[in-house]
């Protein structure tokens, strides 16, 4: 779903080369939102290994780095235009994952705003149900987006 006005704030600290580009991102963001939004800003930080070790550990209490990690939006109505929440990506497990699963490196970055946007509308994979509704729901966007399924 095309947006009226979709401004990205990409956070690449430490200067992770091979990252996607902000209006490629911006493009995945886009087709990845389920109800339209006159004005939204989406935060997007790339990490290091090491960081997305840290998040996960201190949010889900698994001690390994993670692709993405999807931090909702809390008391966004005090702002003016809408947010969602935050997306962290790790790029190093994202061009990992990418090779042990042969698959085109921004393929799998499209699959992973895609997947880390759902999880922000509310979507989720706690119960096979659940996964399946969501895994159904990538598949039918990375397909607008000319993308395979991922699974």
């Amino acid at each position: 779903m095309k947006q009226s006005s979709i401004q990205i704030d990409l956070q690449n600290d430490d200067n992770i080369p091979d990252v996607p580009a902000v209006d490629l991102i911006q493009d995945w963001v886009s087709h990845s939102l389920i109800s339209k939004h006159q004005q939204l800003e989406q935060t997007i930080r790339i990490v290091d290994e090491s960081e997305s070790r840290l998040l996960n550990k201190t949010w889900r209490g698994k001690n390994k780095p993670t692709n993405v990690l999807s931090f909702p939006a809390e008391d966004s109505e005090y702002l003016d235009y809408d947010h969602l929440g935050d997306l962290v990506i790790c790029a190093a497990v994202v061009a990992a994952e990418a090779a042990q699963q042969n698959k085109d490196l921004y393929a799998h970055w499209a699959h992973m705003v895609v997947h880390g946007m759902l999880h922000l509308q509310g979507f989720d994979h706690m119960t096979d149900a659940e996964a399946e509704q969501m895994e159904a729901k990538e598949i039918e966007i990375l397909a607008t987006l000319g993308h395979t399924n991922p699974y």
